[in-house]
């Protein structure tokens, strides 16, 4: 006879077919583990509730946890398929940079103490010192130690600018201490000289810089000026190591001016450390002032970023590109031409281009016709190509790229790397306002209400 099983179907006999699968516990053992489960949880919850209480207590926890809140919200926007919170982003940022210039004076603060006496001297001269030094947000999302005697605290989105009716000048291998990025510019005086003596730093020769009673490099602007423009930019505008007649702005002047044969007058507002956000409050503090027909705005690889990190496509392609969108918008309304134009890296003319990122990815984001974008690089390559030539028809070899400051180990643009610059700008700015005028012209032309008829 065949072996049968029972039935699931039969209530009555189915826990004869089942084998227990767990043992069986006693009602008081079952009573300790869970009140030891829910000691457990109890301690989870008083431990992390401690280190949230601790960490919120410090500057940075706070700054985390703040962080960490404004993050969650963003990512809900996203996910829901909202547009970005441009308030939320301007808290954010805000709050980095309070809390980063916070953690940047603490450090330059313990820092002062290693320096010499002689060191030290230096510092409290261009008012660096703790007591003085500007410690201000620039280069997009860092942190900057700033001179004081130099520059002066702006609270209207520029962060800082320069001192009116100041000459200075540049000192370069000062062994500065800490981890906060300064800029050594000093007074022009006889007594710099003597206080370097001993302390391994030097004068930059011809590194002379003066600003004008509106706070900007060049000579006193002249508003009377029928063709009137605003250079935006960061250091490559203002032209580190480069004498005040021969910036890019100052060579510019003279070139479009050459084309057009007629009196051009040019705002150079470049300042170091700036980036798109600072270049659009620059232009909003000065476009009034001094109305421009054109405005050009210089961009750099660090205006989104790390420059390496922008060159390697990791930037911050969208904060930066909203600036540069005021930007446009605002010249768009006042009908000014708008022209943008990305300063090479000399890595990318002496070595590999790697374009596509930057300034590629920044083009990408542009909301404007291509006239209104100047990419120089070529004309930079044509540059260093015929020097090149011309040094090996001369029977040597060119070391280093003449159209950078490469003679001082810097990467910013040479007094013939300006005048590269110039010409090209020179010559689309010529050609944008000989096309508007003439467009405006032919639409101010009276028509022919009944013109002859056209021969067959």
């Amino acid at each position: 006879m065949p072996l049968r099983f029972p039935s699931r179907r039969n209530p009555r006999i189915a826990h004869l077919a089942r084998p227990r699968t767990t043992q069986g516990v006693l009602p008081f053992r079952a009573r300790a583990r869970r009140f030891e489960r829910a000691f457990k949880r109890a301690i989870l919850v008083v431990t992390g509730c401690v280190i949230m209480f601790i960490v919120a207590g410090t500057a940075p926890g706070r700054y985390l946890a703040a962080s960490a809140i404004s993050w969650a919200r963003a990512y809900a926007r996203k996910s829901l398929g909202l547009p970005p919170d441009r308030a939320a982003i301007a808290a954010d940022w805000t709050r980095k940079r309070v809390f980063d210039v916070q953690q940047a004076t603490r450090k330059h603060a313990a820092a002062y103490g290693e320096y010499t006496t002689n060191l030290k001297r230096v510092l409290e001269y261009a008012g660096l010192d703790p007591d003085h030094a500007l410690v201000r947000w620039g280069n997009f999302n860092k942190t900057v130690l700033l001179p004081a005697t130099i520059f002066e605290r702006d609270d209207t989105g520029r962060s800082y600018r320069f001192r009116p009716n100041t000459r200075s000048i540049w000192i370069r291998e000062f062994p500065m201490k800490g981890e906060v990025k300064a800029f050594f510019q000093v007074i022009d005086t006889p007594l710099v000289a003597d206080l370097l003596k001993g302390t391994g730093a030097q004068i930059v020769a011809g590194s002379e810089q003066t600003t004008n009673s509106w706070g900007l490099r060049g000579p006193e602007p002249d508003p009377s000026v029928e063709r009137k423009g605003i250079v935006l930019g960061d250091s490559y505008m203002q032209g580190l190591f480069v004498d005040d007649a021969n910036t890019p702005t100052e060579q510019l002047k003279r070139a479009l001016a050459a084309r057009l044969d007629t009196p051009v007058e040019i705002l150079n507002t470049g300042c170091l450390g700036y980036s798109p956000e600072q270049y659009y409050y620059t232009l909003r503090a000065f476009a009034e002032r001094f109305p421009p027909s054109f405005v050009v705005v210089s961009i750099f690889g660090n205006d989104f970023g790390d420059l390496l990190e922008a060159l390697e496509g990791r930037g911050d392609w969208d904060e930066s590109a909203y600036w540069l969108d005021e930007i446009r918008s605002y010249c768009f309304a006042r009908r000014i031409i708008c022209l943008v134009v990305p300063a090479p890296w000399v890595n990318q003319i002496e070595g590999q281009l790697r374009a596509g990122n930057y300034p590629g990815m920044a083009a990408n984001r542009l909301n404007g016709i291509g006239p209104d974008y100047l990419d120089p690089a070529p004309e930079f390559a044509n540059a260093q190509l015929a020097a090149v030539i011309a040094t090996a028809r001369a029977g040597d070899v060119l070391t280093g790229s003449p159209l950078f400051n490469g003679r001082i180990g810097d990467g910013h643009f040479s007094v013939a790397g300006a005048s590269v610059w110039a010409g090209v700008v020179a010559r689309r700015l010529a050609l944008l306002i000989e096309g508007r005028e003439v467009r405006e012209k032919n639409a101010t032309r009276p028509v022919d209400p009944d013109p002859p008829p056209t021969p067959r």
